[in-house]
């Protein structure tokens, strides 16, 4: 089977430019470190070498050989049924992320351990600080309120060396709070990420995974959802609307301990409440940041309760510590 594909692949110009995979899968390359990729790449409806996204198998193994290809990690697994994610969107929010801590600092990007990054719901797969530690070098807390997500994220962290120095795990106990128990007394974040629960019910997770089989074209009913995904992952009462609700109004509570708090939002029609409530918690700066991966559009929410000086004591203070 020929392993390059049968035309050149156009450069995907709506990735971040900084963002490894603009340049689309090189299958070549990567059957090259993961042979065990090579039986799921078949050429697609353009006669372009692909794999078939609608198999969780194969996006699985797609993941494990880019993040050996780009991320040095040579061992990371999750468990059945959770979330597998796509690897180029997550790496854009890094990146988006990166952008706007440099804002602080005359635009230089930060880079180094003395940035310290809060990911919210780090999931089994623990893709943003393998992501933004390799990166850039930051360093991460990552918070899940699952055990079996929180022991596979700290097995992946076993397994790859150079992650220990820089990510560290926090279980959060209580379901109602997002920082509470997390951020600890005379602690400093320089931001919060965050991929909240899209849905608000099982029913229309379920739903949504019905409608992206289709848009794959595929003829298979999935047993399980597309791409994986838990309960915790993917819905949560009231949807990705309460969930930010949630976050923004505690966030008021640790203003003082982050320069930025984000989020991502996949439904357009969340923002104006997202909004309301950045107004009532009397944020200073709002930022949305629009993305978008193929054909699937989402975007950022930012916000702080620093004002500009307050941002450039914040650099002097955290990041140019010894």
């Amino acid at each position: 089977m020929s392993t390059s594909p049968k035309q050149p692949v156009a450069e995907k110009e709506n990735l971040h430019p900084r963002n490894v995979h603009r340049m689309g899968y090189d299958f070549k390359q990567l059957i090259k470190s993961t042979p065990e990729l090579r039986p799921f790449v078949k050429p697609n409806q353009h006669d372009i070498e692909s794999i078939n996204f609608s198999d969780p198998e194969a996006v699985k193994i797609l993941n494990k050989s880019l993040l050996k290809q780009y991320y040095n990690i040579s061992d990371w697994d999750i468990p059945e049924g959770y979330l597998c994610p796509p690897i180029p969107g997550r790496a854009d929010y890094i990146h988006y992320v990166a952008d706007l801590l440099g804002e602080a600092d005359n635009g230089n990007i930060p880079t180094g351990k003395n940035i310290k990054i809060l990911d919210i719901g780090t999931g089994a797969n623990c893709i943003y600080p393998i992501i933004g530690s390799t990166a850039y070098q930051w360093d991460f807390v990552g918070t899940d309120i699952d055990p079996i997500a929180i022991r596979s994220a700290m097995d992946i962290i076993a397994a790859n060396k150079h992650l220990k120095s820089h990510i560290i795990l926090r279980q959060q106990t209580n379901k109602h709070n997002i920082f509470k128990g997390i951020v600890l007394n005379g602690e400093g974040f320089d931001a919060t990420i965050c991929n909240p629960p899209f849905h608000s019910s099982a029913l229309e997770a379920q739903l949504a995974t019905v409608n992206k089989w289709t848009k794959l074209k595929t003829n298979t009913q999935p047993n399980n959802q597309n791409f994986g995904g838990q309960k915790k992952e993917l819905w949560y009462p009231g949807g990705e609307a309460a969930f930010i609700k949630l976050t923004i109004e505690q966030s008021a509570l640790v203003a003082q301990q982050c320069l930025w708090f984000t989020t991502l939002v996949s439904k357009k029609d969340t923002l104006p409440g997202i909004y309301k409530t950045l107004k009532k918690v009397a944020a200073i700066d709002v930022r949305t940041i629009d993305m978008s991966q193929g054909q699937k559009k989402s975007r950022i929410v930012a916000w702080t309760f620093f004002d500009e000086a307050g941002r450039a004591e914040w650099v002097d203070k955290w990041w140019h510590k010894k």
